[in-house]
């Protein structure tokens, strides 16, 4: 999750619709990021259909409409043929459709706000604040625990269930002014440094939230495991989670943890079987092997000029593994009994903004469509 990139030009990479708009084809000058999106993992046959499969609403995250009002928006929304909705309410991704402390202080207010997605049949499914309150710095800090605490608030007074952000990072010691991610135990001071940060900043801090979270009926904190933050792998998650209560659960976004590694149906039903799957993010990741191989994949590339270098990067869903996996991922939800949405998020810096949400939602409705012999 990030900040959506201003200049979306591709220069030389332009990718072409391919396949009913499933995959990607190359470009002289290209052929690896080609060969990347059209490949898929052969450990992942497509699943079957199934008449017992839930229909799992799929959803949008707002922040890539930012240049949108909120009524321009949903008439974009709308006629995709999404259910449902993620809804920022500040943090790294601001709050461009969510006026939380107009919202918060008048219930009448923020009933007409719901209200507008009611009438296009669209339902405000999570509210999300990504941001960082166990920050070092004590302004950043307070800033990001004040927004979750209005969220907890607002969602409280919308029904809404399911809250998604992040873990936050605190600094390495007392003194530090900057985040310390610490995953590498080794030399033994960094070991010690993890250690106090989980003991003395994450773990309360979440502790005292998760209180405040339930006393306003709220259950399920969905947390991104999310390079740079405390948790960033179903590991850690759950490590908080056992710390602090089952109130922590995941907002599973694949696309942190393809470059991992991670096996993503093992991912969903290792998460679903613990009872730790509140939320999904639908976002995907394309390897560049040449560079994989000679980098390795701590080498990410945000914008279209850092491509050549890249190891990998974000692409929309069935751009950087194939439709074929895509279904597997959507029947694994399923098979776990997920209840959340398939909220589509794009960060894809070649199919940027809007056209990486419509192509996303195409595969997905598509994928869904056949599991459920539709």
């Amino acid at each position: 999750m990030k900040k959506q990139p201003k200049n979306s030009a591709i220069g030389r990479r332009e990718f072409l619709a391919a396949t009913s708009g499933l995959l990607v084809t190359t470009v002289p000058g290209a052929e690896m990021i080609a060969h990347a999106a059209n490949s898929e993992a052969p450990s992942f046959p497509a699943a079957k259909p199934s008449g017992n499969l839930r229909k799992i609403p799929i959803g949008v995250f707002d922040p890539v409409y930012e240049h949108l009002s909120l009524d321009a928006m949903l008439d974009k929304v709308s006629p995709l043929g999404l259910e449902a909705m993620e809804i920022g309410t500040g943090g790294y991704p601001n709050n461009p459709h969510c006026p939380l402390d107009e919202l918060v202080g008048d219930r009448s207010k923020a009933r007409a706000w719901l209200k507008k997605f009611e009438d296009r049949g669209i339902r405000v499914a999570t509210l999300s604040c990504h941001g960082n309150p166990i920050h070092p710095d004590p302004k950043h800090a307070q800033k990001d625990i004040d927004t979750f605490r209005k969220t907890v608030l607002l969602a409280e007074m919308l029904e809404v269930k399911v809250i998604v952000g992040f873990s936050g990072c605190p600094g390495g010691t007392p003194q530090d002014t900057q985040p310390t991610w610490i995953t590498y135990r080794w030399p033994p001071e960094y070991a010690k440094m993890q250690d106090w940060q989980w003991k003395e900043k994450i773990i309360p801090y979440w502790k005292e939230q998760a209180k405040y979270a339930r006393e306003h009926g709220i259950k399920r904190l969905a947390f991104e495991m999310h390079p740079n933050f405390a948790v960033y792998n179903p590991r850690t998650l759950m490590k908080l989670r056992e710390a602090v209560g089952e109130e922590i659960g995941a907002n599973c976004d694949l696309s942190h943890l393809f470059w991992q590694g991670c096996d993503p149906i093992e991912v969903i039903h290792f998460l679903g079987k613990q009872g730790a799957l509140f939320h999904a993010h639908m976002k995907d990741t394309v390897f560049f092997p040449e560079n994989v191989n000679k980098y390795g994949v701590l080498n990410f590339a945000f914008e279209t000029n850092e491509l050549d270098l890249a190891s990998e990067t974000f692409r929309a869903v069935g751009y950087g593994h194939g439709a074929g996996l895509w279904k597997s991922i959507v029947k694994a939800y399923m098979d776990v009994g997920f209840e959340g949405i398939l909220s589509i998020e794009n960060e894809d810096p070649i199919l940027a903004g809007e056209v990486g949400v419509e192509r996303a939602a195409y595969v997905l409705k598509n994928v869904r469509k056949e599991l459920l012999g539709e």
